[in-house]
């Protein structure tokens, strides 16, 4: 019986396949893929583009020329002219009154009417990132306020270059006799640049605060909604404690991203920001669903720096650009661990990819802490996380119910809905790799084993039935001397007085055995390497007998006349290779 079932486990482990892997117990581990991909996918659905907008009619009035100033201005020329400062050629003369007059503009230029009117809308575009599942959102101060001198600039960019460019070619026309130039229609403009922005009026300024948010289903297109947002709280601008704390109301389930602690990273670690640059943003020949999606820069951590004022920064090298403004920085982990506010320019205006100043998360949770607002995490996020860790490790089948989960809790998610058309065609090519319960498996295990091992003792009955009965050679006559047998010998059991069955009771009792019928490597009317169909005793080496006496039952030996018969336990004799050894001497003979 053991040889069958030793068999049975070696023919189950060539035939069952290799199991699956078990299920992660590290459900929320980091997949085998990059930093940086596990980043995005986690993050970028609470990473949202935020919209800062004034409107309002811009006023500015004609300009009229100053004729004493201008009188005095063409003497000076002459002298000018005169002392050989200046060429004394139309076109120099003019260049140099025009470089007069935009030095001092008030001076030459006076208020006149009518006054000259235009509707516009200035603002920006910002980043911002859910911390409540019910519509917080945080951000930087700057992006949701814009001081009244940068706000008149705005306006004087946006809405007075077609009044300039007017001006200039009504100035320059009235130079008779002389051929303009480019360098004269400058400074021309130059002059009622000034002019205009220094007299400019706002009136009816309205400013409106939006979030952009995802189509039902998923996506970020041009019909895609702008959520009105409430401002709650908002700081200092940089390089103040530049914070600030919006609201939407009517929300819920909302996916949001998880706060770190400042000891979470230190000088070396790479960080990562996600945002929306401008420079893709603002570029129209890239698609809007592409601009609307954020971005992932990384970097080391620098230094830590601090204000005159003892704000904390740190500075990275991670890159950023204008828009990605209020973004969160993440650790590896996915961690918030900051807020990008701030990078160097250079005097082009560009910004310096190797300089970028992030505010410390402890900050944003003391500016939390004084709305009493604490960063919360819904199940949207919970079951988007685990699904996502299911994706990136093929486990299909396991992640699509989380993923349509994720989609019935919030409707508005902006990618999952490509995850679960990605994730069924995947299971329909047949790459999924999820796991199964391991009980699942000992079930099947088990019962393949059983089944190959009723099948084994099938095929050994089956063959024994079929196998031609041995035969036996005849007595020789006066007594002679049994054949052995031939297969090897154990050690032969005791048997209770009276009863001929096998040991251990694992095989039939020999009236019971069919003709022919193989026990376990015995002949027929012989067990265990008893001698099959002998009645005498056993042959010795050498040609001596065992003893005088007629066997006894059982096929063992009788003992002598006289002689006790020794105890139950002791009437075994091993048997090797169709001879009875010598029992023990301690034990009768």
């Amino acid at each position: 019986m053991r040889k069958i079932a030793a068999a049975a486990v070696v023919a189950m482990a060539v035939a069952l396949p290799a199991l699956p892997a078990v299920a992660d117990d590290g459900a929320d581990e980091r997949p085998d893929v990059p930093v940086g991909t596990w980043l995005a996918a986690r993050t970028q659905p609470a990473v949202q583009l935020i919209s800062l907008t004034y409107t309002g009619t811009v006023a500015v009035p004609s300009s009229a020329l100053n004729q004493a100033a201008f009188n005095q201005l063409t003497v000076q020329a002459t002298d000018a002219v005169t002392s050989g400062k200046i060429s004394a050629d139309e076109r120099s003369i003019a260049k140099w009154m025009f470089q007069r007059i935009a030095g001092n503009v008030d001076a030459y230029l006076t208020v006149s009417s009518p006054e000259r009117t235009v509707e516009a809308e200035v603002g920006g575009l910002c980043t911002g990132w859910w911390v409540t599942p019910d519509g917080y959102m945080v951000t930087g101060a700057h992006c949701v306020q814009v001081g009244d001198t940068a706000l008149a600039q705005m306006f004087a960019q946006q809405a007075l270059a077609t009044f300039n460019k007017e001006d200039a070619q009504g100035i320059v026309s009235g130079l008779q006799g002389i051929e303009t130039d480019e360098e004269i229609l400058k400074l021309a403009q130059q002059i009622f640049v000034t002019f205009n922005s220094t007299h400019m009026k706002i009136r009816g300024l309205q400013q409106s605060l939006t979030v952009l948010q995802s189509l039902p289903g998923g996506g970020v297109d041009k019909t895609a909604k702008a959520v009105p947002a409430e401002l709650v709280s908002v700081g200092e601008n940089y390089p103040g404690k530049d914070f600030a704390l919006l609201k939407v109301n009517g929300q819920q389930n909302m996916p949001t991203v998880p706060l770190g602690d400042d000891g979470d990273v230190r000088t070396g670690d790479t960080l990562y920001i996600s945002g929306f640059p401008g420079l893709v943003t603002n570029t129209a020949f890239f698609s809007l669903e592409s601009r609307l999606e954020p971005a992932l820069t990384e970097g080391p951590y620098n230094a830590t720096r601090a204000t005159q004022t003892g704000v904390p920064y740190i500075q990275t090298q991670a890159p950023s650009y204008h828009g990605n403004s209020g973004g969160p920085v993440f650790s590896k982990d996915g961690k918030v661990i900051g807020m990008l506010i701030a990078g160097t320019v250079s005097q082009g205006g560009e910004a310096s990819e190797s300089e970028s100043f992030v505010l410390p998360v402890s900050i944003v949770k003391e500016k939390l802490g004084e709305k009493n607002i604490k960063a919360a995490q819904a199940t949207t996020t919970t079951r988007y996380n685990e699904a996502l860790n299911d994706y990136f490790r093929h486990y299909y089948e396991d992640a699509l119910p989380k993923f349509r989960e994720v989609q019935a809790l919030f409707p508005n998610h902006p990618y999952v809905a490509k995850y679960i058309s990605d994730t069924q065609q995947a299971i329909s090519a047949g790459k999924d790799q999820s796991p199964r319960p391991i009980m699942m498996w000992v079930l099947i295990g088990a019962g393949a084993l059983v089944a190959l091992v009723v099948a084994l003792i099938l095929v050994k009955v089956l063959r024994g039935r079929r196998r031609p009965p041995p035969s036996f050679p005849p007595h020789p006559p006066g007594g002679g001397y049994a054949q052995p047998s031939p297969y090897p010998m154990q050690q032969l059991p005791a048997a209770p007085h009276h009863q001929a069955q096998s040991p251990y009771g694992s095989g039939p009792q020999h009236n019971n055995v069919p003709n022919g019928a193989d026990q376990h490597g015995g002949h027929q009317g012989g067990q265990y390497g008893q001698y099959g169909g002998g009645h005498y005793g056993a042959h010795q080496p050498g040609g001596q007998h065992s003893g005088p006496h007629g066997a006894g039952p059982y096929g063992q030996p009788a003992p002598p006349q006289g002689r006790p018969q020794p105890p139950y336990e002791d009437r075994t004799r091993d048997v090797r290779f169709g001879q009875f050894a010598p029992p023990p001497d301690d034990r009768p003979s």
